[in-house]
């Protein structure tokens, strides 16, 4: 699915996954980051449908 512009002005940004990663960690909230296909930067979602999840390492 493809961010709308209006949606992806809304959202932060961040220049990597590792950044993105790092800022969901405070919101203490199941968070991803995404590649948005609008900007080519990365934002945060909390969607899982259809979207492959790594398997947690024990």
């Amino acid at each position: 699915m493809r961010t709308r512009l209006s949606i992806c002005l809304r959202k932060a940004d961040y220049a990597t996954a590792r950044e993105a990663l790092e800022a969901a960690r405070g919101y203490g909230l199941p968070l991803r980051p995404y590649r948005c296909e609008r900007c080519r930067r990365f934002h945060l979602t909390s969607r899982t449908k259809g979207k492959w999840q790594p398997k947690p390492q024990d």
